[in-house]
């Protein structure tokens, strides 16, 4: 068991994801908040992101928000992937645009846990709704600390 705080204990386990998500960084991503079964991530919308239409690739959208969950599923230091994952898109983001993506955790029963992701323009609009489930696995992010 953690002698951490459950805050500390998710803000490690961030830091520690953070060190070896390069697909995340890659995209200009900045992780803003992280709690217990929440996380707060942000993106800048580059020009290589348009799509045909000029705006924003859905790939790209859910990139963020899968990126986001990821963050909140791991938030209590075990070791969680996706299971499954939908998106909805509602209004498109452009070039030039930053968007932010929120998650909480909705549900959890045993290993599986069920984070809801809203994606906002910078005007505070959703542009999507993401629905994820978790799965956790073996081992954890950061070395489990004994009381003393």
């Amino acid at each position: 068991m953690s002698a951490r705080s459950p805050q500390a204990l998710a803000e490690a386990a961030a830091a520690a994801m953070w060190e070896g998500d390069a697909a995340s960084r890659h995209l200009g991503m900045e992780l803003l908040r992280v709690a217990p079964g929440e996380a707060e991530m942000r993106m800048p919308i580059a020009a290589f992101m348009a799509n045909g239409h000029g705006t924003c690739h859905g790939g790209f959208l859910f990139a963020l928000a899968d990126s986001c969950f990821a963050f909140a599923c791991n938030s209590s230091n075990r070791r969680a992937v996706a299971q499954a994952c939908d998106i909805t898109f509602l209004r498109p983001a452009r070039p030039g645009d930053v968007v932010t993506a929120t998650a909480r955790r909705t549900a959890e029963a045993g290993r599986s846990g069920v984070y809801d992701v809203l994606l906002r323009g910078q005007d505070g609009s959703i542009l999507a709704a993401f629905r994820g489930q978790s799965r956790e696995i073996q081992g954890t992010l950061v070395p489990e600390e004994s009381p003393c």
